[in-house]
C-alpha cells in the first residue's frame, strides 16, 4: 500500500466542547479502523493559575477556543466521519462549505512550538503589573481593597501595594496571585 500523506487541518468545534470532540473522534477512529489515516488530534491548551479558597490552583484553558487540530489524510470517508462527530461544525477552509484547507507547515510548527513552550514554562509567569498601576486585592485579609503598585519583586513574584485603610496609607506585600488589575 502506498504511503498516505497526512497534513494538519483545523476542525471547528462548539467552544467548550473541544475535549468531547477529541474523545468522540478517537472512539470513531478505533471503531472504524481509521488509524492509518488519522495520526494526532490536538487541543492546544495553556495552564492558567487562579486563587480558589486561598489556594493557588492551576487549570488548563484552551489556547484556541473552538478549534481542534487534526493530523490526517482526508481520503475516502475520513472527512465525512470527522464532520459527523457531535459538536463539530466543520473544517476551517477558504470558503464556507468548501474543501478543507491544510495548515501551512510554518503555522503548525508555530502552534506546536507554542504548545510545547507553554507546557515547559508551566510555572513561569509574566509580570502583569506596572509601578503606579491601580490594583484590587482579591485574596487575604485585605480582600476588595484597592491600591497602587509601589514596587515589584520579580524573583519572589511579589508586589508592594500602597493601600488606604481607615484613611491611612499602608504598604502591603502581596503575591501576584493575590491582586488583579483594577478595571
Amino acid at each position: 500500500m502506498a504511503e498516505v500523506i497526512k497534513r494538519w487541518y483545523v476542525v471547528r468545534a462548539i467552544s467548550g466542547k473541544e475535549k468531547k470532540v477529541k474523545e468522540y473522534l478517537e472512539m470513531e477512529i478505533s471503531r472504524l479502523n481509521l488509524d492509518d489515516f488519522i495520526d494526532q488530534i490536538l487541543i492546544p491548551t495553556e495552564k492558567v493559575f487562579q486563587i480558589r479558597k486561598g489556594k493557588k490552583v492551576s487549570k488548563e484553558k484552551s489556547y484556541l477556543p473552538g478549534y481542534v487540530l487534526v493530523e490526517a489524510a482526508l481520503v475516502g470517508e475520513v472527512p465525512h466521519v470527522i464532520r459527523s462527530i457531535p459538536n463539530v461544525m466543520g473544517f476551517l477552509g477558504n470558503e464556507k462549505g468548501g474543501d478543507p484547507s491544510p495548515m501551512r507547515v510554518s503555522e503548525v510548527n508555530r502552534i506546536l512550538g507554542k504548545v510545547d513552550e507553554l507546557s515547559e514554562s508551566e510555572e513561569e509567569m509574566r509580570i502583569p503589573f506596572v509601578i503606579g498601576e491601580a490594583v484590587k486585592v482579591i485574596d487575604g485579609p485585605f480582600n476588595n481593597f484597592t491600591g497602587i503598585v509601589d514596587e515589584i519583586n520579580e524573583d519572589k513574584k511579589k508586589l508592594k501595594v500602597m493601600v488606604k485603610i481607615f484613611g491611612r496609607k499602608n504598604l502591603l506585600e502581596l503575591s501576584y496571585m493575590q491582586v488583579e488589575k483594577e478595571v
